[in-house]
């Protein structure tokens, strides 16, 4: 018996490892569901897609009909961010369950309003009761909708519940009680727009303190007038973009205040905090570099910060160099297309 025990432990250590180790997102305890896609305009890109099968159906010029398979679920939030050579900007018009797929449907504008064909990176997640061993961070979202006046679905890793408050012009408070860090401005942000007119949000400002976080989100036509929309919102501290912690192991974000902002702000899941860097490559451009922190399939969003209407999105997809992920580059425009200095928030995360 003695010399069977272990040989036993082995196997026992051996089988858990495997089965952990094989965990995927979809399967973890944080998020109930996620999906995220990289379109180059033509095809669906591997090192950008998670799950593998996701597909994107192009359907009348500018609006693009996702599957996510396998990741049917409630409510839920979706991101995305438009990548051009020029100003052009995303947003969510509908998503939600089909049998055991999420369908979402995606919309891509240019100022001034005409829908637009052109690649982009998209991200949908939905979670529920949270675990405390899933939970290395803070991670919440809400999904606000103006038009009714009612929260169509939000989340809190703290168990607490998250308020918007609307204080006209298109711009809105969030509070997400509970994700409780030291302040002053800690963790990192994503806004999406979510409406059939194009329309775009971002993050105006935001507040950490121990009673948790308090952010502000001004909406805004295409061509830069305040506008009252349904909206996301997501809130990461030390966790993933979907919530999810350790798998994913490989994760980041940073914020362009300009300039950059506090370490708090400046996080890598593998270097900890104040690592990821930022040179300007122009007016407007940002290249943006996350060491150590490739993991595939994985994706990137970004999102305009700051109290006027430029808007942000990608110049070309992320890429890889030895362990390092790439982002070349940020582009931020005005509300008429030019490029300009502006704030922003970008995210990178890993399946993995």
């Amino acid at each position: 018996m003695r010399r069977k025990l272990p040989a036993l432990l082995i196997a026992l250590v051996t089988t858990l490892a495997a089965v952990f180790g094989a965990v995927s997102p979809a399967a973890a305890a944080l998020p109930d569901a996620v999906g995220f896609v990289l379109w180059n305009g033509a095809a669906t890109v591997p090192s950008g897609t998670w799950p593998a099968a996701t597909s994107v159906s192009p359907g009348p010029v500018g609006i693009y009909t996702i599957k996510f398979p396998g990741q049917a679920a409630k409510g839920g939030v979706v991101h995305v961010t438009a990548i051009n050579s020029g100003p052009r900007f995303c947003q969510a018009v509908k998503w939600g369950p089909s049998g055991t797929d999420e369908i979402v449907v995606v919309q891509c504008s240019q100022p001034g309003g005409a829908l637009v064909a052109t690649a982009f990176t998209a991200l949908f997640d939905s979670s529920s009761a949270p675990i405390s061993s899933a939970i290395n961070g803070r991670f919440g979202y809400v999904d606000w909708n103006d038009a009714t006046g009612t929260m169509v679905d939000q989340f809190n890793s703290s168990g607490a519940v998250n308020g918007v408050t609307p204080l006209g012009g298109g711009v809105y408070e969030v509070k997400l009680p509970g994700l409780s860090t030291a302040g002053p401005i800690d963790g990192s942000l994503q806004v999406t727009a979510v409406n059939s007119t194009p329309a775009r949000c971002k993050v105006r400002n935001w507040t950490s303190s121990p009673a948790g976080q308090v952010a502000y989100v001004a909406c805004f036509t295409s061509t830069g007038a305040p506008f009252k929309t349904r909206f996301t919102l997501s809130y990461q501290y030390n966790q993933s973009l979907w919530g999810a912690g350790w798998p994913p192991r490989y994760f980041g974000y940073l914020w362009f205040r300009p300039p950059v902002g506090p370490p708090s702000t400046n996080f890598n899941s593998q270097a900890g905090f104040g690592v990821n860097t930022l040179m300007g490559a122009g007016v407007g451009l940002s290249l943006v570099t996350f060491p150590r922190l490739v993991g595939l399939p994985d994706t990137v969003q970004v999102t305009a910060s700051g109290g006027t209407s430029e808007f942000c999105n990608l110049l070309a997809p992320w890429v890889h160099s030895a362990t390092d992920t790439i982002v070349r580059d940020v582009a931020c425009y005005d509300s008429g297309g030019a490029r300009v200095n502006t704030g922003f928030l970008v995210s990178a995360n890993a399946a993995v």
